[in-house]
């Protein structure tokens, strides 16, 4: 009886610790949120109803779609997000390559210097763009990679100063070190030679990665702002960062439209995570060689 109460007793303290931690976390889930459900909220609202009213009103009383069809065509939005799935897309791509070509040397290889490489490019992970901002401009000046010479080197000088990063080269080296050795050892020994055993046995493998890697290259590409505006000068080439702020000189006094654009903004980085989220909670290559 006394081992049933005290059993009964953990079992409380234990439920009582439970609430409290998820009380925690869905507390700070809600004031991390709080800021887009007030944009979604101002998004919705009538032109009838004071936006900055207090105290605020979340639910909108004048409920509305009509701000998303006023920006839809006040702004050329869809060239907009044209823009930026071209450069995101084209980051992305161009990250998961070259990040997967770097790390697996570092992670396999053995060279002299790797070392070396290897906590270099962890370096430049402390220094931030805005300090090699000025040198990267003047070199897309001088290789002519600007909207102003040709559209599409404008595409390409928007996205090779992010084509590659240290956090994914160090992301696809620690993936591709958990692998076991026997896997590649096994795939040389059927004939495979060191590309075919990158391509076919180890890249199947740090899917999971590949997505994690994806989804932030993703998230930073499509939310980069300063960049952008700084060697953009056609209206045409605008990214949606840069569009979606430029309708705040549209529309100075018109919040719901800004709230609406900026809405639309992030339709397509919650739709990617969606369309991620199983690789990026699973771990593939768990058990990938026992017995």
């Amino acid at each position: 009886m006394r081992k049933l109460k005290i059993l009964n007793q953990v079992q409380n303290d234990r439920f009582i610790k439970n609430i409290w931690i998820h009380s925690i976390l869905i507390l700070v889930s809600l004031l991390s949120l709080f800021p887009f459900i007030w944009l979604l909220s101002t998004s919705l609202k009538g032109a009838g109803e004071n936006i900055f009213a207090y105290p605020p009103t979340i639910i909108p009383k004048d409920f509305t779609f009509a701000n998303y069809v006023g920006v839809w065509h006040k702004v050329d939005l869809m060239r907009y997000f044209i823009n930026s799935m071209i450069v995101a897309g084209g980051t992305v791509l161009l990250n998961l390559i070259l990040s997967s070509l770097a790390g697996y040397p570092l992670a396999r290889m053995e060279f002299k210097g790797k070392k070396i490489a290897f906590f270099a490019i962890l370096a430049t992970i402390m220094v931030p763009f805005q300090a090699i901002m000025l040198p990267v401009y003047l070199i897309t000046l001088k290789l002519h990679l600007v909207d102003s010479i040709n559209d599409t080197l404008g595409f390409i000088g928007l996205i090779m100063p992010f084509a590659v990063s240290a956090f994914g080269i160090f992301l696809m080296r620690q993936a591709f070190l958990a692998i076991p050795r026997e896997m590649e050892e096994a795939a040389i020994i059927d004939g495979c030679n060191v590309f075919q055993v990158f391509c076919k046995v180890l890249l199947p493998m740090v899917k999971p990665s590949l997505a994690v890697l994806a989804i932030f290259t993703f998230i930073g590409s499509w939310g980069e702002f300063l960049w952008p505006s700084i060697v953009l000068t056609k209206e045409a080439m605008y990214t949606l960062p840069v569009g979606v702020n430029n309708l705040q000189g549209m529309f100075s006094s018109n919040w719901r439209f800004i709230a609406a654009g900026s809405i639309i903004s992030t339709i397509p980085i919650i739709i990617f995570f969606l369309a991620m989220q199983k690789y990026f909670i699973s771990g593939e290559n768990e058990g990938a060689v026992k017995g």
